[in-house]
């Protein structure tokens, strides 16, 4: 039996420190990704107001992304060397402040700078938050609270989409924020009080050197490197399916608002099922889990050819269930397959997924201005195969 499973210190599943921890990473969850997510239904409106082409509304999103996924290079090792629980909640304190400050400017630059810092402060909980499942968890109760955690980030970014899509309608695009900013302030306090200290962490010494071996050894294990790239790929395509569909479904014969556009993001909840159903396939089974989820994504795609709406929300449906499965699925396996550095081999997933969701809207826009939507699912199932092939390769080496 391990150390891990026979520390007392470890917060066993079901216990009321399992429900504090788990309850305030979704609330976390619901802060960093409802701040990141909020302007998706958005990007057609920002293009009209501002006055920007399709994919200069785009990089208000896609750069906020960029940002996250480079931060995390510098925050998981901060995370390892002085802890999780602070720099998360600081992270969040910053990201209410950042979002405020959007409510107070009217200029497309500046908006996007404030983006572009956002993400910095929103790669804290990505750096932080399996790495303190880690240190916090006894290993029957890991992948169960992984999955409620990606289940609240599948809330958060369905949650932000939704409220942003019905503030802007209501009340404007600069209520967003305010409301947002001041919403994540009241959450931020409410995760200061609930989340317990990560009793098992051991800080490790911080330098530039002891960083990039760590960087260096994680990519070297060919039993993570292929997992990164699943992650990163999977969401260069998931993501940015919602990006074009928002300008497909804002034309004809559609002409949804941004209140309508967010409401698609309702079928993010199918993401929250699946990512908690995956604490229930077991670390033995996790590659066909992750194929499993890799076809149910492939044929949502096919399903979204139509120009039937109600059959459109079904294959974003089946889209966000077999993403959020292999994603969760991918994101554990890094947790256990990594034998040091937690922190900076689940920042390494972290940079590779959202650096995928950076690249992801210039890889799909060649497609788009091709063929338009059947285009951009052509592109996107290519991007699977690929993925297919990488999920074989891990379940060879298991």
């Amino acid at each position: 039996m391990s150390v891990a499973t026979e520390s007392p210190e470890l917060i066993a599943r079901g216990s009321p420190a399992f429900r504090r921890a788990s309850l305030a990473l979704v609330i976390a969850s619901l802060v960093i990704f409802g701040n990141l997510y909020a302007i998706h239904p958005l990007l057609p409106l920002i293009a009209e107001h501002y006055q920007v082409s399709t994919l200069q509304a785009s990089n208000a999103f896609t750069l906020t992304s960029l940002t996250l996924g480079l931060s995390l290079l510098v925050l998981g090792p901060l995370s390892d060397a002085f802890g999780r629980r602070a720099p998360l909640i600081i992270g969040m304190a910053v990201t209410s402040v950042l979002t405020l400050a959007m409510a107070l400017v009217d200029n497309f630059t500046a908006l996007v700078w404030l983006r572009a810092m956002l993400g910095i402060a929103l790669g804290v909980l990505p750096a932080t938050a399996i790495a303190y499942l880690g240190d916090s968890m006894q290993r029957t109760a890991l992948i169960s609270a992984v999955g409620l955690y990606i289940g609240g980030n599948t809330v958060g970014g369905a949650g932000g989409r939704l409220l942003g899509g019905f503030i802007a309608d209501h009340l404007g695009l600069h209520s967003v924020f305010l409301i947002i900013g001041g919403g994540s302030l009241l959450c931020t306090l409410a995760v200061f009080l609930l989340l317990p200290a990560a009793h098992a962490f051991r800080p490790q010494p911080l330098s530039l050197g002891g960083s990039l071996r760590t960087f260096a050894s994680h990519l070297g294990n060919r039993a993570l490197l292929p997992a990164y790239l699943v992650g990163g790929l999977n969401f260069m395509v998931f993501i940015n399916l919602y990006t074009f569909i928002t300008f497909r479904l804002s034309a004809e014969p559609w002409q949804l608002g941004s209140g309508s556009l967010g409401l698609l993001f309702l079928t993010y909840l199918a993401g929250t099922f699946s990512a908690s159903l995956s604490g229930r396939v077991g670390s033995a089974r996790a590659c066909k889990g992750m194929i499993g989820g890799l076809l149910i994504f492939a044929v949502g795609c096919l399903i979204t050819l139509t120009d039937q709406l109600w059959l459109i929300v079904a294959g974003l449906i089946c889209n966000a269930f077999g993403f959020f499965l292999t994603h969760s699925l991918a994101n554990s396996w890094v947790n256990q397959h990594a034998n040091h550095g937690k922190a900076s081999a689940s920042s390494l997933y972290s940079v590779f997924y959202y650096l995928g969701a950076a690249v992801g809207i210039y890889y799909l826009a060649p497609f788009w201005r091709m063929a338009g939507w059947s285009a951009v699912v052509v592109g996107s199932l290519l991007v699977l195969a690929v993925n297919l092939v990488l999920i074989e390769y891990l379940r060879r080496r298991q």
